[in-house]
């Protein structure tokens, strides 16, 4: 039976021209491989209406899984994130000027949502691929945490048997031209990925090894 898995990506932001992540994901769009089919939506870089417009992929597409990506910008590593928090405290604007400070994503939500996907699974099978990989513990407080926090409160609320969570990418080269900030190619981003679609919907068990942080 096909398992699908709905991928997301944001729009450019903080006068970027892109965003690695819509690339990446505009790029899987439609891939099968081993029963698995991709389809990918676009979202804003914007507070609330990223949710909103996550939902409606959600109903429109049924998934079996959802994995929403983002720019990490200055990681070096394709990062799977643990947990979502439930705080907005913008520091910098979104793409329609609003800039929360330490308001609830959730009114009186759960303070945090554990992702539902094999995190530490994908990471492992991400490096036995000869990409980097490590599990983060941290999705900061924009607007990636908070499409985060916003898809597992609606998976838990309306969707339970659906897998869910978020994973960081880093800079694409181009965009590292005037910083100094690591990067990562765009062809080496998308298999990553693959694999982590791949990985979510094949195999849902997660393995018990070490993946942590000291800070």
């Amino acid at each position: 039976m096909e398992k699908k898995v709905l991928m997301t990506g944001f729009d450019a932001f903080e006068g970027e021209r892109v965003n690695p992540a819509l690339e990446t994901v505009k790029i899987l769009n439609g891939y099968q491989e081993k029963g698995v089919h991709i389809v990918a939506v676009e979202i804003p870089t914007v507070f609330r209406a990223s949710i909103k417009k996550l939902e409606e992929a959600i109903k429109e597409e049924n998934p079996d899984v959802v994995i929403c990506v983002g720019q990490g910008g200055g990681r070096t590593h394709i990062t799977p994130e643990r947990v979502a928090i439930n705080v907005d405290d913008a520091r910098i604007p979104d793409n329609e000027g609003n800039q929360p400070i330490d308001e609830a994503i959730v009114k009186n939500g759960p303070v945090a949502y554990w992702s539902t996907l094999p995190i530490k699974r994908i990471v492992k099978n991400l490096r036995e691929s000869g990409i980097p990989a490590e599990v983060s513990n941290s999705a900061g407080t924009f607007v990636c945490n908070h499409l985060f926090y916003g898809l597992m409160h609606y998976l838990h609320d309306n969707a339970p048997d659906v897998r869910g969570g978020f994973i960081h990418i880093p800079y694409l080269p181009e965009q590292t031209v005037n910083k100094h900030a690591p990067s990562m190619a765009l062809e080496t981003i998308v298999e990553g990925l693959k694999i982590a679609a791949i990985t979510a919907a094949l195999e849902p068990e997660d393995i018990k090894e070490s993946g942590g942080a000291i800070h």
